[in-house]
C-alpha cells in the first residue's frame, strides 16, 4: 500500500497544514499582513495560498520535492511556504546574507525543483542558475529581468478550497545549518516537528488576543515560526524589510503594535537611539528576543526603558525555537542572576543535562543540554552517520553545555561546537577557518567569538602567516566575505607567530577566548 493511501493511526496528530486551513477561515475580513502600503486580509491570504498550490501543481511538483526561496520579508514568502506545507513538499529558505558557495551547495544538495526569489536578489539567482542547470524551474516573486513571475502565472487560477495532504512524518522543511565539514547540514523537520514548534510557541510565549506583531527580523528564519501563532489568534503581522530604529518606532506607533521579536543587536540599536526614551511603549506587551547572546546589563536596561515586557527563547535548528524560555515573569525575579539564565523548558518536551556517557549530571554540575520530544528533527539529509551520533541513546545532543540551579533554571556556560552567534546569525568557526587557510598567505587560523556591544558576539580570527608572506586584516576579511557572506567575515584579525595548542595538538580556543570572556556572562541564543 502506498504512503499516500495508507490508513493513518487514530492517534496521529494534526498537521501545521490543518492549522493553516482552520485559522484562515476564522477571520476572513481581518487584516493578516501589512507590507508597507500593501494590506492582505485573511481571505486574500487564503486565496494567495490557493493560487500558489495550483501553480506548484502546474509546474509538476509532487510530495517530497523541494522549493527554495531567497527573499526579504514579504507576505508571498508565507503564501508559498504554507502551500508547500499543505502539499507535503519541502521548504528551504536561504539566508539572504549568505555567500554564493553556500547557496549553490544548498540548492544542489536539497535537489531543488523550484527556485523562487525576490527581485532584489536577481543577480544572485542568475549566478546560481548558470552554475546549477539541473534545477528545472526559476522564478521571481515579481516581474522583471529574464525570469518569469511566479505570481503572474499563479493568478490565472481561481481560488479553490485548500487541501491538507501532508502527514505528520512528511519532511516539510529543510533548515540548513553549519556543518563540521565546512558544508551546511540539511536539518529535516517533519510535520510533527513544525506543528509542535508552533504549539509550544503558542503555549510558552505571552500573547494577547488579536496581537499586532511588528516583524523586522527575517521570516525566512527565526521570526517565521511566530507567524502562525499570531494568525491563529486573529492577529496582524506588520512586516519590515530590515531593522531601522526610526522605521521600527514609526511602525509601532502607526499600527499600534503590541508584540515583536528582535535579536539582541536590534535591541541594542533601539536602546542606544535617542528617540527611544521619548517613545511611549505602554501599548507594547511582549518583546521577544533570542538567537544571540544578550548581556544581563543590557537586559536590565531594556526592562527600565521598555517595561516588564521582555521574554527570551533558546532553541537550535534541530529542535527549532522552543527548548528553553525565560518568561516575562522570570525577568522580574528578585534574583537578578536569573537574567543570565536561558530559562526553563517549554511545556511538553524533556530537557536533561547529560555527561559523556549520556547519564544525567547532578544539580549544579555542567552537562550537555539534551532534548527529547516530537519537536526534534528527523535527522540530517543524506548524513545517516551524523544523524545517529547526534540522536544517540534517544536524545538530541545540542552541543551546548549548561548547569541547572536548585529552582530549575538552566545556565549555558559554553558551546561544544564553538559556534559564534553574531547579530542573530550562526557562524561556525571551522567554516571560516577553512576559508582563511585557503588563502595563499595563511599558514594556520583559529576563529572565536568575542564580546561585542553591537553584535552580541563578533567573529575574531587569529592568524599565522606563511613565512615571508604578507596579507592584511582587511584583505582577509574581504576574502571571507566574498566566499561565506558578510556575517562570517571577521570583524578583527590578529596576527601571531603561533597558535596555542592543547595537549592533543589542537588549537586551544579556551586559552584564546579567556582574555575576552573573563568577567563576562556569555548569553544564550
Amino acid at each position: 500500500m502506498s504512503e499516500h493511501h495508507r490508513t493513518p493511526s487514530v492517534y496521529e496528530s494534526g498537521t501545521v497544514g490543518d492549522m493553516i486551513v482552520t485559522l484562515l477561515d476564522r477571520y476572513p475580513d481581518r487584516v493578516a499582513f501589512i507590507d508597507g502600503a500593501r494590506y492582505f486580509t485573511y481571505r486574500e491570504t487564503r486565496e494567495g495560498i490557493s493560487r500558489a498550490i495550483q501553480q506548484l501543481r502546474a509546474l509538476g511538483l509532487r510530495k517530497g520535492d523541494t522549493v527554495v526561496q531567497l527573499s526579504g520579508n514579504r507576505p508571498e514568502v508565507f503564501f508559498v511556504t504554507a502551500a508547500v506545507y499543505l502539499l507535503g513538499l519541502r521548504s528551504v529558505t536561504l539566508q539572504a546574507m549568505g555567500g554564493i558557495e553556500d547557496h549553490a551547495y544548498i540548492v544542489e544538495h536539497a535537489e531543488t525543483r523550484l527556485m523562487l526569489a525576490d527581485p532584489a536578489y536577481v543577480e544572485r539567482i542568475q549566478a546560481l542558475r548558470e552554475r546549477l542547470p539541473g534545477v528545472p524551474h526559476w522564478y521571481l516573486h515579481d516581474t522583471g529581468g529574464d525570469l518569469p513571475s511566479f505570481w503572474e502565472e499563479a493568478f490565472r487560477f481561481d481560488p479553490a478550497p485548500l487541501p491538507s495532504e501532508a502527514t505528520a512524518e512528511d519532511v516539510i522543511r529543510l533548515a540548513y545549518t553549519g556543518g563540521t565539514t565546512g558544508r551546511p547540514k540539511g536539518v529535516m523537520l517533519p510535520g510533527r516537528s513544525v506543528v509542535t514548534q508552533t504549539l509550544l510557541l503558542m503555549a510558552g510565549r505571552a500573547w494577547s488576543d488579536a496581537p499586532r506583531f511588528l516583524c523586522p527580523t527575517p521570516i525566512s528564519h527565526g521570526a517565521g515560526a511566530t507567524l502562525i501563532p499570531v494568525l491563529w489568534r486573529g492577529g496582524t503581522i506588520i512586516l519590515q524589510k530590515g531593522f531601522d530604529p526610526d522605521a521600527f518606532l514609526d511602525a509601532m506607533e502607526e499600527h499600534d503594535a503590541n508584540a515583536t521579536f528582535l535579536v539582541p543587536t536590534m535591541v541594542y540599536k533601539l536602546l542606544d537611539h535617542p528617540r527611544t526614551r521619548r517613545t511611549d511603549f505602554s501599548r507594547m506587551e511582549t518583546l521577544m528576543y533570542g538567537a544571540a547572546p544578550m548581556s544581563p546589563a543590557r537586559i536590565r536596561e531594556g526592562l527600565e526603558v521598555f517595561g516588564p515586557i521582555l521574554q527570551q527563547g533558546y532553541g537550535q535548528t534541530e529542535a527549532p525555537s522552543a527548548i528553553l524560555t525565560l518568561s516575562r515573569q522570570d525577568h522580574l525575579d528578585a534574583d537578578e542572576r536569573i537574567l543570565s539564565s536561558a530559562g526553563k523548558p517549554y511545556p511538553g518536551i524533556a530537557v536533561r543535562l547529560l555527561d559523556d556517557k549520556d547519564e544525567e549530571v547532578p544539580q549544579g554540575m555542567v552537562g550537555e543540554i539534551c532534548v527529547r520530544g516530537p519537536l526534534v528533527m528527523a535527522g540530517y539529509l543524506k548524513q545517516p552517520e551524523l544523524t545517529a551520533e547526534v540522536l544517540r541513546n534517544g536524545w538530541l545532543h545540542t552541543g551546548d553545555m549548561a548547569y541547572r540551579d536548585e529552582r530549575g533554571f538552566f545556565f549555558i556556560v559554553d558551546r561544544k561546537k564553538d559556534m559564534v552567534i553574531s547579530g542573530g546569525f550562526n557562524v561556525y568557526p571551522k567554516e571560516v577557518e577553512d576559508v582563511l587557510t585557503a588563502h595563499p598567505a595563511v599558514s594556520a587560523a583559529a576563529v572565536i567569538g568575542v564580546p561585542d556591544a553591537k553584535w552580541g558576539e563578533a567573529v575574531k580570527a587569529i592568524v599565522v602567516r606563511r613565512p615571508g608572506m604578507e596579507v592584511s586584516a582587511a584583505e582577509l576579511s574581504r576574502y571571507v566575505k566574498d566566499r561565506k557572506g558578510a556575517v562570517a567575515a571577521p570583524k578583527t584579525v590578529d596576527f601571531v607567530e603561533q597558535l596555542p595548542l592543547t595537549a592533543l595538538g589542537k588549537p586551544d580556543k579556551k586559552a584564546l577566548r579567556a582574555p575576552y570572556w573573563e568577567g563576562e556572562a556569555r548569553g544564550v541564543g
